[in-house]
């Protein structure tokens, strides 16, 4: 017997307004280990988050997924579907930059092990909650990407490939940086659960950062400890944004905070032209 799935409604969807899918291009070989600013500060702790976001990634697409039949608006559903397909671009560039430093003597393997237990418990959640952990991580994502693309001066240190990866990312979380956050309001609009969560988040997002950057170093510490101008320009950078971004992220507990509330469109619109001129 030949099983007919019954379509769903969101499938006949409009276009995504302001959220576009793109390929990445680029060669992970090539990003130098002190990519960053030559600090090996700075430059362990973006290769400890990149390690995270591919299992992330899938995370957030499956938080959203959890609900998406709940969802009526037919524009909400044309972001959600946007925010899949970049998310799935992101998780893809991110496992090649991994695969990457993997071929070096970094190892995170007993890392990996344990964010796949944590993700799986985390799954085991009720949906609301996944959902508003999405929520938190989102903000997340786009303070840092925001911060990136309004700093070009650290930009100018990055490699080639490394500044296609690392302002190609920033770019497409701040475009969609609303996405989960609207899906979690038009479903649940619960603001204890959503700061709840960003308080859990916090904490194990700054504990997990901390951990697999510090493994990082001290696994590469011949040449880590030794960069002394490079590292002290790290945890200067590192200070300096904390104390930048703390406005924005205190935002988030505003029972009248929107994502969309943070306006980044002149530094996408620098941007985006800027790779499409220098990269195609």
């Amino acid at each position: 017997m030949t099983q007919v799935a019954t379509p769903k409604a969101y499938q006949h969807r409009p276009q995504a307004i302001g959220i576009t899918v793109r390929r990445l291009q680029f060669n992970p070989g090539a990003i130098s280990r002190y990519y960053f600013a030559n600090s090996p500060v700075m430059s362990h702790l973006l290769t400890a988050l990149s390690s995270t976001f591919p299992l992330g990634e899938q995370f957030f697409v499956h938080s959203v997924r959890n609900v998406r039949d709940q969802v009526k608006d037919e524009k909400l559903q044309a972001q959600i579907a946007a925010f899949i397909g970049q998310e799935a671009m992101h998780s893809k560039a991110h496992s090649e930059f991994n695969a990457a430093w993997r071929r070096d003597d970094y190892n995170l393997d007993r890392f990996q092990a344990w964010l796949a237990r944590k993700n799986h418990y985390v799954k085991g959640l009720p949906p609301k909650y996944q959902l508003a952990i999405t929520c938190a991580f989102e903000h997340f994502t786009a303070l840092l990407g925001g911060y990136i693309l309004r700093h070009p001066e650290v930009l100018s240190t990055l490699d080639e490939d490394a500044l296609k990866l690392w302002v190609w990312h920033a770019i497409e979380e701040i475009e969609h940086r609303a996405v989960a956050f609207d899906v979690y309001q038009h479903v649940y609009a619960d603001d204890r659960v959503r700061r709840q969560m960003m308080r859990s988040v916090t904490t194990g997002f700054a504990s997990l950062t901390f951990y697999s950057a510090s493994r990082l170093f001290l696994q590469d510490k011949k040449n880590s400890v030794y960069k002394v101008g490079g590292n002290l320009f790290g945890l200067y950078l590192l200070l300096k944004m904390v104390i930048q971004l703390a406005p924005e992220y205190l935002a988030y507990y505003r029972k009248d905070f929107h994502p969309s509330g943070i306006d980044y469109s002149q530094q996408l619109d620098y941007w985006k032209e800027y790779l499409a001129e220098n990269f195609q």
